[in-house]
């Protein structure tokens, strides 16, 4: 069953040893991200997202009693290595000592450590960007959160986004894993359930040097343009090359996991008229975190950003809330905290968060993201629809 209470035993065990480092005077939360691997030009502008909401609860001076200051301590994923990415999670709670997760960002690699790490260690993970729609039905012990909205949504948006476009016909090709797998079933559902046909949809592994025979299949296929479910420093780049090269497609549909700056630079003009959306919204929210973001050296607007500030606050002041950071404490507190009703909160005012928490004032944190959790802990879901032309991203509207 979704979201169940600790057992009563591990729960006894887990919150003994985070009692004792809620009263002392640092808590350590774990940023886990692909700082290597196929998404590691995005995960920076992640990472400091995250941290900037850190640094600002330790400017509040308020933070637990006010004598209390938040650590971040990073940790790599690698998006695609679960080994890897359980050992780091691992060594950031038995050695580092950390009191929760920010993160991780891969659907697999957090699925991993959510049931290899987090629940058997009673640890709160909150993902700015695992989308996999395995995910909303994941055993997690009430301990699972994230900030981005699953790819059961996405999969309708980018079919939306499409559709728009009056594209009755497409090619499909997504990374073999647990996020590629699960967004090719969502858009295939949705563009078909919508008269769209889906001549072809083909796995890709990352890695490979060479993608030519996998576009030659696609290309086989047929299709007005090319839909590609993969990641932006790996394979979903590859094979767009490889069909630039082979003139088997001259148009692309980029999803989140493909949607960075560094993918606009290195192909320029050969994503000219591609398109695609990421997670994102223009509400006030979104605005101010990006003044906030330019201010602190990073790009506000990079995908996942905003989501990754926002799981950082919600972790925080779920920890305030409940005047612990024991992830049996605090867990309950994310969902209300993160819904109406309550005095919306915005970023650059955790510090006044705080101190409504501390006059027993409820507040619903709006975020940047404009953040609305609904049964299974993720977002509803709001995005960022972007074309391409000459190395830049344009946004062209939210969905």
């Amino acid at each position: 069953m979704k979201k169940l209470l600790l057992a009563s035993a591990a729960t006894a065990l887990v919150a003994g040893a985070a009692f004792a480092e809620s009263h002392a005077s640092e808590v350590k939360i774990g940023i886990i991200l692909g700082f290597t691997g196929p998404l590691e030009s995005i995960t920076p502008n992640m990472a400091a997202g995250a941290e900037l909401a850190m640094a600002e609860v330790n400017a509040a001076g308020t933070f637990l009693g006010g004598a209390t200051t938040v650590t971040p301590v990073r940790g790599d994923s690698t998006c695609i290595d679960a080994a890897a990415a359980t050992a780091a999670a691992e060594r950031l709670i038995t050695s580092d000592g950390v009191a929760a997760i920010m993160g991780a960002d891969c659907s697999g690699v957090t699925g991993a450590i959510l049931q290899n790490v987090a629940r058997p260690n009673g640890i709160v993970m909150i993902s700015p960007s695992a989308t996999s729609p395995g995910l909303s039905t994941a055993e997690d012990d009430g301990l699972f959160f994230r900030t981005a909205p699953s790819d059961a949504r996405q999969g309708v948006v980018m079919t939306e986004n499409i559709m728009d476009r009056g594209i009755m016909s497409v090619a499909l090709t997504y990374t073999n894993n647990d996020y590629g797998k699960g967004l090719a079933d969502a858009f295939e559902a949705a563009y078909t359930a919508a008269g769209g046909t889906v001549t072809i949809s083909a796995a890709h592994e990352d890695g490979k040097a060479d993608y030519s025979a996998e576009v030659a299949a696609l290309a086989s296929a047929g299709g007005d343009v090319l839909v590609v479910a993969g990641y932006t420093d790996q394979g979903g780049k590859g094979i767009i090359q490889a069909s630039l090269d082979s003139g088997a497609f001259d148009r692309f549909v980029l999803p989140d996991g493909m949607v960075g700056q560094q993918i606009a630079d290195d192909l320029g003009a050969g994503l000219n008229g591609s398109f695609g959306q990421y997670p994102g919204t223009d509400s006030a929210g979104a605005e101010l975190f990006q003044g906030l973001a330019s201010g602190a050296g990073f790009d506000g607007t990079s995908a996942f950003a905003p989501e990754s500030y926002d799981a950082a606050a919600l972790i925080m002041l779920a920890m305030h809330a409940a005047g612990s950071s024991a992830s049996a404490d605090f867990a309950g507190k994310v969902m209300d905290l993160a819904n109406a009703p309550g005095e919306e909160i915005f970023p650059g005012e955790l510090a006044k968060a705080i101190e409504l928490i501390n006059q027993g004032v409820d507040i619903d944190y709006v975020g940047a993201t404009a953040v609305e959790l609904i049964g299974p802990g993720e977002s509803a879901g709001n995005y960022r629809e972007v074309e391409f032309m000459d190395g830049v991203i344009n946004t062209v509207r939210f969905r």
